[in-house]
């Protein structure tokens, strides 16, 4: 029998950036494949990002790497070496650190108290002077600063969100995996956080894997790009030796690409904007408007803005920031607290007859829960707007046949899938729900359209579709209020662009002449000094 090893004999564990390699990486569940034979390498020391539309196996293959799915088939290589990751407890042991998109912080403790439970295995009785040194000595590596006695409760979501990879970063990973790490934080932060990390990665110090599904950041921060496409490795790349628009195209796989251009909109091509009269028409104001947050807290404050006919307004923000609030103020689901709203000078309450006579058209976020009845059919769901009127109505008896016939030929145009217009519009997917929900907002004349983040989680070709379709309603002369946390999008539909910090309207310019980091520092509250009035009298 040999002798235990000595301890100090032990070899010290590895410190610094670590080459990970996948080797065909595979995972099931139940009979549907998520992850299908992926090899992929990220290389010491580099920022290698993942790209693909939702759904594509990012997350799947992260989750392998950290141990929270175990694989079926495949290996995950560290240094070369296989190992087994059964749980992220292991995969914390082999230097393996992951971000998760949604928040981990314990909201009653202090940043100090977040980044030691981070650490897990601690003693009975804390030595808080010998920590807090500790932590004060970290504090001054680290790429950003919080308060170590700020509560998650006074931080912003961006301010949360560098927490949580501070709180990897104290781990000392040798990997550190970041899922959507940017959907919280403003331009500036976002440039902060990526330009920090890339930096310690070139250093040596850390190996980086960013799952993100925006171009400018992978092109900006990454080293190499690999993108995944229903769960099949499409494509690695080194960043220098590729394009957006080549990105594109193999997230949408090849074959399609080539007769999909109008899908490949989304990826530069801009879409068609028809000059409008200086004079038009005002169609919708929105005067001093106040409305309540699911606590009673104050969440939009005296909003004032407004949108002429022809004219596409977007409303910037990062998220939490009044905009959920604003539009079930406007579409009807949440009460006034304060303020008028008026539709071609008429004051509008969001009722059915109103929203008929007027013509107003909303596009409200995640349409599943808030535009359309899960269990009815697709075909009642696109008549919800139209079942009492002529000719789906007579004599007071709705004629399913007529309302069948309308949703068939909405459903050939818009491109909606599904098993046909009887079956319960929940069995589709995001895509085409949305699709459907557009297919009845846009169908007939359209003199105000209320949208929100139109095409969160959708696919390229839906999004350039939805993008092209809001376009055309512009065009036609309708007056749209496009809300959105996706700057990108603002900037390449909106005439206009305004920031909404805080419940209030903070800056406003014409979309043409925005820049982003200026947009970045209003939708980070840094919004003090004369620069505001300027701002009041340009978005109203």
């Amino acid at each position: 029998m040999t002798a235990p090893l000595d301890p100090t004999l032990q070899p010290p564990p590895k410190t610094g950036a670590l080459a990970l390699t996948t080797y065909q990486l595979t995972k099931r569940f139940g009979a549907f494949t998520a992850l299908d034979h992926v090899d992929i390498e990220v290389r010491p020391g580099t920022v290698h990002a993942l790209l693909g539309e939702n759904g594509a196996g990012k997350s799947t293959l992260v989750k392998a790497i950290v141990g929270y799915h175990l694989p079926d088939e495949g290996a995950v290589l560290i240094d070369g070496r296989e190992h087994a990751i059964t749980s992220p407890v292991v995969a914390r042991e082999l230097g393996i650190g992951m971000v998760y998109q949604h928040f981990t912080v314990v909201p009653g403790m202090t940043v100090a108290e977040n980044l030691l439970l981070a650490k897990g295995q601690l003693p009975a009785v804390i030595p808080w002077k010998q920590v807090r040194a500790e932590l004060e000595a970290f504090m001054s590596t680290t790429p950003f600063q919080l308060d170590l006695d700020a509560r998650p409760v006074d931080l912003s979501a961006g301010e949360k969100q560098k927490l949580e990879i501070l709180k990897q970063l104290y781990l000392q990973p040798r990997l550190l995996i970041l899922d959507e790490p940017t959907s919280v934080l403003t331009p500036q932060e976002a440039d902060e956080v990526l330009g920090a990390l890339r930096d310690r990665a070139h250093a040596g110090d850390v190996s980086v894997i960013m799952i993100s599904h925006k171009f400018r950041e992978v092109m900006e921060v990454a080293d190499d790009v690999s993108v995944l496409r229903r769960g099949k490795l499409m494509g690695s790349h080194r960043v220098a030796d590729t394009t957006p628009r080549l990105l594109g195209a193999e997230m949408m796989g090849q074959a399609e690409s080539a007769n999909s251009g109008a899908a490949m909109g989304t990826i530069g091509q801009e879409l068609e904007r028809t000059a409008q009269p200086l004079d038009a028409a005002e169609r919708l104001r929105i005067e001093a408007l106040s409305v309540d947050g699911d606590r009673g807290e104050r969440a939009v404050r005296d909003f004032t803005l407004s949108v002429k006919a022809g004219e596409i307004v977007g409303v910037a923000g990062v998220s939490g920031n009044g905009q959920r609030e604003l539009m079930e103020a406007l579409v009807g689901q949440r009460d006034r607290a304060g303020g008028q709203v008026f539709v071609a000078g008429e004051a509008y309450r969001a009722t059915r007859a109103q929203n008929q006579r007027l013509n107003v058209r909303s596009l409200p976020e995640e349409p599943l829960r808030n535009a359309s009845v899960g269990d009815l059919s697709v075909a009642m769901n696109i008549g919800l707007r139209r079942f009492d009127q002529a000719p789906a109505a007579r004599g007071g008896w709705l004629r399913g046949g007529v309302l069948r016939q309308q949703a068939r030929e909405l459903i050939a145009t818009y491109g909606i899938k599904t098993q046909g217009e009887n079956a319960p519009i929940r069995s589709l997917s995001g895509g085409n729900v949305q699709r459907a929900v557009l297919a009845r907002e846009l169908d007939g004349q359209v003199d105000v359209l209320l949208v929100a983040n139109p095409v969160f989680g959708l696919d390229f070709a839906a999004v350039a579709e939805i993008h092209s379709r809001i376009m055309a309603v512009r065009n036609a002369g309708g007056a749209v209020l496009l809300i959105s946390e996706d700057l990108d999008e603002l900037l390449k539909l909106a005439d206009r662009i305004v920031v909404m910090s805080e419940g209030q309207v903070v800056h406003g310019c014409d979309a043409r002449d925005a820049d982003r980091h200026v947009l970045g520092s209003f939708m980070g509250g840094h919004h003090h000094g004369p620069h505001d009035h300027g701002a009041h009298q340009e978005a109203a």
